[in-house]
């Protein structure tokens, strides 16, 4: 029996000697491979600016401080996500307002939005769920119509493409992750992108207490004063894990040709399978595939989703479930009374969708085993 996780990291010796030679330097924290990451990074998104922070959920936090979200403000958001795409607008006050996804994608549906605005909504927060984009033209186009910021949710599309643009300049702010489950890794750490400068500094003084400068420039100045501007956090990343990120940065192109080489394979191998199916595609998309996500088609009890996944599991196949909508978690339920019937999409999907081991160190017999176990339940 084999043991093969739903995603893992790709750490080499190019990265380990990165590491230890940030380890090496004067600079831990707030040294020279923060700047270093966050303009290579800019490069390749194309964005203008890069805000590196501690992980995914402060870059969201960030984001969401840099447009002043605030108590009685409301924010559009995706219920098929992490938890922290909404607990990043209650952490400001506000409140999240869900709208129902794409059956077929599972990506928020443009054209249930505009009748979750009021005049109290301030922003949208648009996941790329799984790895493909979002329909940006119809969000950017609601978003200006009613003075919208557009924040995108690209946790899990880092080099992905939306009509031949990549990820990262397409929104207001677009927000990455480097979780070690994600395409790169700096074991937590979070990126914000954005072409406006007046967001990006503010995000650089809310990730470091609200304070104006670092303890670099203060340095550089020869100086120990600073002042503290407005509250903030220490959403600060550390220099070693920055030196790692450069380094995975370095290899993405290569590992999303691995990432869409493996999603080919489960696409050939369940077209037909009537009772596995993959989400769609759209056609104007590159896909980044952080997730491989099908649904689980059988109405019998014992081939259901919940037993499919058990079954995976005793075999040492670590599928997964992404996820159960936000709406559904007790803490919404409680704060904001929400309840089973608001996103029905959604809903449905969570009782059949099936997460497989998709990640670069994949080996083929490894998704071959994979793919037989799954289709053995019907044979």
């Amino acid at each position: 029996m084999m043991d093969i996780p739903y995603g893992c990291q790709y750490i080499d010796a190019s990265d380990i000697a990165a590491v230890v030679e940030a380890l090496r330097s004067e600079w831990l924290t707030t040294g020279p491979k923060v700047p270093e990451f966050e303009e290579a990074f800019a490069d390749f998104t194309g964005a203008k600016h890069a805000v590196v922070v501690s992980n995914g959920t402060a870059a969201l936090h960030a984001a969401m401080h840099a447009i002043d979200i605030g108590p009685g403000d409301e924010v559009i958001v995706s219920p098929m996500t992490f938890a922290a795409t909404a607990n990043c607008v209650v952490y400001q006050g506000g409140k999240p307002v869900f709208v129902d996804v794409d059956s077929d994608t599972l990506l928020i549906d443009p054209d249930r939005i505009e009748e979750k605005i009021t005049p109290s909504t301030k922003a949208i927060i648009a996941v790329d769920y799984a790895g493909q984009p979002c329909n940006y033209d119809k969000i950017r186009a609601i978003a200006r119509k009613h003075n919208l910021s557009y924040v995108a949710d690209s946790c899990h599309a880092l080099g992905a493409a939306y009509k031949g643009h990549r990820v990262g300049a397409l929104a207001d702010m677009t927000v990455f992750s480097f979780h070690p489950v994600k395409h790169i890794t700096t074991g937590e750490g979070g990126m914000i992108t954005t072409d406006n400068p007046i967001l990006a500094e503010r995000m650089r003084v809310f990730r470091s207490h609200g304070i104006a400068t670092d303890h670099r420039q203060r340095e550089k100045q020869g100086s120990w004063y600073y002042e503290m501007v407005e509250l903030g956090y220490n959403y600060r990343i550390t220099d070693f894990q920055c030196a790692l990120g450069i380094s995975q940065l370095n290899k993405l192109p290569k590992w999303l040709a691995r990432r869409q080489e493996i999603a080919r394979v489960y696409d050939e191998a369940f077209a037909g399978f009537p009772y596995v199916m993959p989400l769609s595609v759209s056609k104007d998309v590159l896909h980044a595939y952080h997730l491989y996500v099908v649904r689980i088609m059988d109405k019998e009890p014992s081939k259901k989703r919940e037993s499919v996944f058990k079954h995976l599991r005793e075999k040492g196949i670590g599928a997964n479930v992404h996820y159960l909508p936000v709406h559904l978690h007790p803490f919404y339920k409680k704060r904001f009374n929400t309840s089973a019937g608001l996103c029905p999409v959604a809903e449905q999907a969570y009782e059949q969708i099936l997460s497989l081991p998709i990640f670069p160190k994949l080996e083929s017999c490894q998704q071959e085993y994979v793919i037989k176990t799954i289709k053995d339940i019907w044979s």
